[in-house]
């Protein structure tokens, strides 16, 4: 009679859920683009809001 090795099925288990692919290295391409869009998107923001401030101060200049 065949005895079972339940030993093989937790490491079988653990070796199935550490084989995991680096998304990021191989799909470089995508990463760069989403960086680059992150920073063009945070620096428009920034420049909407320096905007603002310096219509508000100009406002407060003139009311004063």
């Amino acid at each position: 009679m065949a005895v079972i090795n339940l030993s093989l099925v937790p490491r079988d288990t653990v070796s199935h859920l550490a084989k995991r692919s680096n998304w990021a290295s191989e799909n470089s391409g995508v990463v760069l683009v989403f960086c680059i869009v992150f920073v063009v998107g945070v620096g428009l923001i920034g420049l909407f809001i320096y905007k603002k401030m310096i219509a508000r101060r100009e406002r407060k200049a003139r009311e004063s």
